[in-house]
């Protein structure tokens, strides 16, 4: 069983995926497309994805206002989550993602990847921090596994 992150955004989506033991969180790649709507090679890529690494669940990152509010983002995000449902059979757990993109940035800044390069890898980064966010939440709660 493998755990698949995504972080989707307005032209990419991150992803990453769990090692079998959904202990750790992998950064995988970072899809682009160049359109917001246009999201049916998105959606195929994704798809190939689940098949090749095996996956059972998909966690997607659900963006809030820091006060616990839902926005036009959440709203999208919401609307992919059918889409991905409809299109993979799998019902995407929703996952706040709050500060995840803030934390992937000081995690390069950190390791010294230059600003104008940090948005080659922001996406995933962030996609591995929402899937770790939620395999760490399994392992407090094996019940939910």
């Amino acid at each position: 069983m493998r755990i698949m992150g995504l972080d989707y955004g307005s032209k990419t989506v991150g992803v990453a995926v769990s090692d079998p033991l959904l202990v750790t969180a992998q950064s995988l790649e970072i899809i682009r497309r160049k359109s917001e709507n246009k999201l049916r090679q998105t959606l195929a890529r994704i798809e190939e994805l689940i098949e090749e690494y095996r996956v059972d669940k998909i966690v997607l990152g659900l963006p809030r206002n820091m006060n616990a509010t839902e926005g036009e983002r959440a709203d999208r995000t919401r609307e992919f989550a059918d889409m991905l449902l409809r299109r993979t059979g799998i019902e995407p757990i929703l996952w706040d993602e709050r500060l995840t993109t803030v934390a992937a940035d000081q995690v390069m800044m950190e390791s010294g990847i230059r600003r104008e390069n940090r948005r080659d890898y922001v996406d995933a980064i962030a996609a591995s921090f929402i899937l770790q966010g939620y395999l760490d939440y399994l392992g407090q709660h094996k019940e939910n596994v």
